[in-house]
C-alpha cells in the first residue's frame, strides 16, 4: 500500500494540515504569517457575507439536485426494450460531461444574454420579455444552476442506466403475469433496487454542488451581482486573491471541507433506512 499511501500523504493530507495551521493566522501583504488563534473563525461567524454565501450554495444546491429525478426519468426512457439508437442518446447526453465547464459557461453565457441571446429571442417569438439572466438578483443564480442541471446530467444518466441494467428482467416478467401496471411495477421494483444507485448520485450531486466555482466566476464574472450570488467557493477565491486574505480565506475553506464531510457523513447515516441492497 505504499505506493498509494505516499502520494496521498504528500499531496493530500500534508496541504490538508498545512490549511488546517493556516487557519489560525493571518497572512501580512508580504507574507509574514501571524498565529491568531481562532479570531478568522470568529469573524467568519459574524459575516454578512459568509452567511450570504452559505445560503447561494444551499439553493444552488438543491436546484442541482433536481438532475436526480429528472435523469432516473431518462434512463428508464432510454432502458426501455427495443429502443434504437440508444448508444447515440447516451453518447449525445454525456457530451457536456467531457466538456470543459469553462467553455460550457462561455457558450451559456451567450445563450442568457439579456440583448441578443437565443433565450430571450426564443421567448420573444411568444411576446415575453426575458429578463437579464446573469444580471438580475435571484434570478442569476437560477440560471447558472440549470446549467449545472444540464452539465451533470449525462454522467448521472449512464450511472442510473448501469444501475437498471442490474435489474434481473425476471422480476419485470413476474409482476407483469400478476397484472401490475408499468407505473406499480417501477415504483415496487425499479425504484427500491434503484436506491444504491440513488445514493451514490445524490451523494456526488451534494458534494458537486457545494464546490461549485467555475460556472459562477465565468457566467457572472467579478462585478456586484457576482457577489450578491456568490457561492462558499467563490467567496474563498474572492478573500484569498481578490482581497489578498490568505487566512481568512484558509479558514473559509477549511468550513468547506467540515461541512461537506458533516452532510456526507448525514447522508451514509440516513441512507440505512431508504436504501435497499439486494
Amino acid at each position: 500500500m505504499t505506493p498509494i499511501l505516499v502520494p496521498l500523504a504528500i499531496f493530500f493530507l500534508w496541504p490538508l494540515l498545512r490549511t488546517l495551521y493556516y487557519s489560525f493566522t493571518t497572512w501580512s501583504f508580504f507574507g509574514e504569517v501571524r498565529w491568531t488563534g481562532l479570531d478568522n473563525y470568529e469573524r467568519l461567524l459574524s459575516d454578512p457575507d459568509f452567511t450570504l454565501a452559505l445560503g447561494n450554495t444551499a439553493i444552488y444546491t438543491l436546484i442541482v439536485m433536481l438532475n436526480v429525478p429528472i435523469a432516473v426519468y431518462l434512463a428508464a426512457l432510454m432502458n426501455r426494450p427495443g429502443l434504437r439508437l440508444r448508444a447515440l442518446y447516451r453518447a449525445l447526453y454525456f457530451l457536456p460531461v467531457v466538456t470543459m465547464p469553462v467553455a460550457v459557461a462561455i457558450v451559456w453565457r451567450m445563450l442568457y444574454s439579456g440583448d441578443f441571446g437565443l433565450i430571450n429571442a426564443f421567448l420573444g417569438l411568444f411576446g415575453i420579455q426575458g429578463p437579464y439572466w446573469l444580471s438580475t438578483p435571484g434570478v442569476s443564480l437560477v440560471a447558472v444552476a440549470i446549467v449545472g442541471i444540464w452539465l451533470s446530467l449525462g454522467f448521472n444518466i449512464i450511472v442510473f442506466s448501469a444501475g437498471l441494467n442490474g435489474i434481473p428482467p425476471e422480476l419485470y416478467e413476474a409482476a407483469a403475469i400478476d397484472g401490475a401496471t408499468p407505473w406499480r411495477q417501477f415504483r415496487s421494483i425499479t425504484l427500491p433496487l434503484l436506491t444504491p444507485t440513488l445514493f451514490f448520485v445524490t451523494v456526488l450531486t451534494l458534494i458537486g454542488g457545494f464546490q461549485v466555482f467555475d460556472l459562477i466566476f465565468v457566467m457572472l464574472g467579478t462585478g456586484p451581482n457576482a457577489e450578491r450570488s456568490q457561492t462558499l467557493v467563490y467567496f474563498f477565491y474572492s478573500e484569498g486573491f481578490l482581497h489578498n486574505d490568505k487566512g481568512y480565506a484558509t479558514a473559509i475553506g477549511i468550513v468547506i471541507i467540515a461541512l461537506i464531510a458533516l452532510l456526507t457523513a448525514l447522508q451514509f447515516r440516513l441512507q440505512r433506512r431508504w436504501v435497499h441492497y439486494a
